[in-house]
């Protein structure tokens, strides 16, 4: 197991107590030691730490890290299901070796009803978008939706479950657990892609993508121009070749490689599920490329371009709202990439998590940035995937990204790269249960022409002892740039006659464990 240390956190009380908190306490906490890892992780991590259901006095948890600033501006929302804020906080925690924990309690003071903690953070003196992380809860006794009893979400399709988002050794992945921080140095690790889809498959996963970040093949988390290119494009070629491998010797997992590509700052990144070409901006000094093909750092719209060019299909990783800039435009949209971008990761469990037991307790959350793609005009599925550092592929966790393959098919990297260009995708913090949606019998994913009424049709499938708390529908129009609104429900579909103009609905469910399914969107085009 990792060696523990003590947490500390602690705020400026005195001013705190001004926004009325009937409760402020900054206590130790032993949790896994962390590492204080380079250049392309030096970002603010924030997350909410609450159960499902809330007393009128429970006490939550925020959580901050970040390894190179001293504090972090932080405010909390109570907002109500139309988005209106009902309570407001905010404060400033102070880290402890980059580290901070704020455990807070309010009465609150809303009636029972299903509500949303959003908590904005940035490091002190930033001036750029906040981090925004997002928790739905409920308040007081609350009728469960009724929802027909399933089986198979989806009887004329087979769902299979993996993870779209890990590193090995070919980059800063593949720490052993019991001496994992965080991130490795690059290529400091012996565990590679066939280790790593070897201990996927054996712990319940059925196809894993090792996706490593594009700007260390040189061995750096920087540049490194003496270093050389040859083996930089060799050990990308090797990649290939072991996913391809275990593949062929493994009937019924599919092992992808591909590539992380981008960096944090100023930047985001996006995995490229299917590229066998590696993409670099780096060069040797005598000038030569540290891949195959250039693309410029930060240049989104030359990369969707060539991605659309050659056919390769990418996610949007743990995307934050001033990141992927298109012409200046923070997740701006593009046509390009509007052609090739197919997920966005909507959860991630922690990327630096060295559990193996899928007990993880640190989640991010990305809904407001990927609403924010589909508004722009994106047409993305949903996924969830763990961004595995340590040598826990796929196990510091239950969740899951699941693939919708027709009944029969068999699973290969193939058919499960042809389910995601359709986006027949659902995202899971619970491996055991599965969500779809249907609109006029059309699957989630599809985008249609109606007229006159759309009836919109969930189904759930429930693991062992699993119950559904809350369903909703969220709606919103594509190219509109706005906020889309959310419809609880009480069954299990959903009657309405869109205006005429372009729609976008998916489903969200949350369990009565407080764990969340998104069903991917559907979008209709629908006539006067």
């Amino acid at each position: 197991m990792a060696r523990a240390r003590p947490i500390l956190a602690v705020s400026d009380v005195n001013r705190l107590f001004k926004y009325g908190w009937a409760m402020i306490l900054a206590f130790p906490l032993c949790l896994p030691a962390l590492g204080a890892p380079g250049g392309d992780h030096d970002e603010l991590e924030a997350w909410i730490e609450a159960p499902f259901r809330l007393t009128q006095d429970e006490a939550f948890v925020l959580h901050f890290r970040h390894p190179g600033r001293r504090s972090v501006n932080w405010q909390l929302q109570l907002l109500a299901g139309n988005g209106a804020v009902l309570q407001h906080w905010r404060g400033e925690a102070m880290l402890r070796g980059g580290e901070a924990e704020l455990r807070l309690g309010q009465r609150i003071a809303a009636a029972p009803g299903l509500y949303s903690l959003r908590l904005s953070a940035r490091t002190a003196g930033s001036r750029g978008e906040p981090i925004v992380q997002q928790r739905q809860v409920a308040l007081g006794a609350l009728p469960a939706p009724r929802l027909a009893p399933s089986q198979a979400a989806v009887p004329e399709f087979d769902i299979v479950l993996g993870n779209l988002h890990s590193q090995t050794g070919h980059s800063d992945g593949g720490g052993p657990l019991g001496e994992c921080r965080g991130a490795q140095e690059p290529q400091s690790a012996a565990a590679g892609p066939a280790e790593a889809y070897a201990y996927a498959q054996a712990h319940g996963l059925q196809f894993l993508l090792a996706s490593e970040h594009n700007h260390m093949y040189d061995g750096s988390e920087g540049s490194d121009p003496a270093a050389d290119p040859a083996k930089a494009h060799a050990l990308y070629r090797k990649g290939l070749g072991e996913a391809a491998a275990y593949s062929a010797a493994h009937p019924g997992f599919a092992a992808l490689y591909g590539m992380e590509w981008g960096v944090i700052s100023n930047g985001g990144h996006l995995n490229i599920l299917n590229s066998p070409e590696l993409l670099a901006w780096e060069r040797s000094a005598d000038g030569e490329l540290m891949g195959d093909t250039f693309v410029a750092k930060g240049d989104y719209a030359a990369l969707y371009r060539l991605m659309r060019e050659k056919g390769w299909i990418g996610q949007f990783n743990h995307p934050a709202q001033n990141q992927f800039r298109v012409h200046g435009q923070p997740l701006g949209f593009n046509a390009d990439g509007d052609a090739s971008m197919a997920l966005c990761e909507v959860m991630n469990s922690a990327a630096f998590s060295s559990r193996d037991g899928e007990d993880e307790k640190r989640h991010s959350f990305y809904e407001p940035a990927c609403q924010r793609l589909l508004e722009a005009g994106y047409h993305l599925a949903f996924s969830s995937d763990q961004d595995n550092h340590c040598a826990n592929w796929g196990a510091s966790y239950g969740n899951r990204t699941g693939v919708l393959l027709p009944r029969g098919t068999p699973l290969s990297t193939a058919s499960l790269l042809e389910a995601v260009r359709a986006r027949r995708v659902f995202a899971t913090m619970d491996k055991t249960s599965s969500l779809v949606l249907r609109a006029n019998g059309r699957m989630m994913g599809e985008r249609f022409e109606n007229s006159g009424p759309l009836r919109l049709q969930v189904a759930y499938a429930p693991g062992p002892g699993r119950s559904a708390a809350a369903l909703a529908i969220v709606h919103g129009v594509p190219g509109r740039r706005g906020e889309p609104d959310t419809q609880a429900l009480e069954g299990d579909s959903l009657d309405l006659t869109p205006p005429p103009g372009e729609h976008y609905y998916y489903a969200r469910l949350t369990q009565e464990d407080g764990r969340i399914l998104w069903s991917a969107p559907i979008w209709v085009s629908q006539r006067p």
